[in-house]
């Protein structure tokens, strides 16, 4: 149950319910009244049974309404138990004998001795509704904590996605407007293509990429433009293969996820090793999830370590992206071998 704010006057929330829900709430003990003075015996004829029923339902509602605006935020959720039971059994007993007194005096003189007789049953039945009404409220303050919880995860979530994105394309035009910067400086004939490119990948960002999920042939329609551009850059003997296996259909995921390790392959891979070096990517598709893997060589001497620093978005990063969006629908792996580093991912289509 969630902790009331001592600050808060527990008086205050039953000011401040909805007049709407007042409504219904009235609704409920006039339909109450009238379902038990159906089911009675009338033999005090229907208009004098209906003021009893009515006056009943007055005495539970009272009950009801002073346990939940008023003896459970002042003593259950302040977990004083003990003065909690001691008023709300006080409450249960001046009930009753409120209700006898005042049953005694509506009736006829020979059904005056019922209502005597019946002090008993009116205490339970006063108790009963009373402490079903601690229960209702307990579970129902414990589902908006939940709610509110929730809520409060959702928004956290969806601030560090928006970080972590926004991490992800400033670095990404950065390393793409320096090769294209150093293309045009030797009146390259390729470099319109790569305005192209570029033009293709920036639509995709900006359009596609600020929804939570994308369709996954635009996401490797992306890639394969992120890398006919890293081929044009490094020419036509560059070493970088793209396998995809599998049917693609209307499978979505998120925007942007491959990119950091392609970037980081590249950063490297062939970046240090023009003539050795590569960088082979292989995609298996299926209906459930995607496989994506990347095996890039490895240079003899490496100006920073990968698995501190990946093409500047972090490894730590890409990982706490994995756990906010695919918690445990994920598995990645980063292997660094003799002679080429390793990467392998798996994710579980939501």
């Amino acid at each position: 149950m969630a902790k009331r704010d001592p600050h808060i006057n527990p008086i205050n929330a039953f000011k401040e319910l909805d007049p709407k829900v007042w409504s219904y709430h009235l609704l409920f003990w006039v339909l109450m009244a009238i379902l038990l003075t159906t089911f009675s015996g009338h033999s005090d004829g229907l208009l004098h049974s209906f003021f009893l029923e009515s006056v009943n339902m007055l005495f539970y509602a009272s009950l009801v309404y002073f346990n939940v605006f008023f003896l459970i935020p002042k003593y259950l959720s302040s977990k004083r138990l003990g003065k909690y039971i001691i008023f709300l059994v006080g409450a249960v007993i001046a009930a009753t004998m409120m209700k006898v007194v005042v049953f005694y005096l509506s009736s006829p003189e020979g059904n005056k001795g019922i209502w005597l007789k019946n002090q008993s049953f009116f205490f339970l039945s006063f108790f009963l509704v009373t402490t079903v009404s601690t229960i209702a409220k307990i579970i129902a303050d414990w589902a908006r904590y939940q709610r509110e919880k929730q809520e409060i995860a959702t928004k956290t979530v969806t601030s560090e996605l928006q970080f972590l994105r926004s991490q992800i394309n400033p670095h990404f035009l950065f390393n793409t407007l320096n090769s294209l910067y150093a293309l045009t400086l030797k009146k390259s004939d390729i470099a319109p293509e790569i305005v192209l490119k570029l033009s293709e990948m920036m639509r995709y960002m900006l359009y596609e990429c600020n929804e939570k999920t994308v369709l996954l042939s635009n996401e490797i329609n992306y890639i394969k433009n992120y890398l006919d551009l890293e081929r044009l850059r490094h020419g036509p003997d560059a070493d970088i293969q793209l396998n995809i296996s599998g049917a693609i259909s209307d499978q979505r995921i998120a925007p942007l996820f491959f990119i950091p390790f392609l970037e980081n392959s590249f950063k490297h891979g062939l970046n240090h090793q023009l003539e050795k070096g590569f960088v082979h990517i292989d995609l298996n598709i299926s209906e459930k999830k995607v496989h994506f893997s990347i095996r890039n060589s490895k240079p003899e001497q490496m100006p920073l370590a990968p698995s501190k620093r990946m093409g500047g978005f972090g490894l730590a990063n890409v990982k706490q992206r994995l756990e906010l969006i695919y918690p445990e629908r994920h598995n990645l792996r980063v292997m660094v071998g003799p002679q080429a580093y390793e990467m392998d991912l798996e994710i579980e289509f939501s």
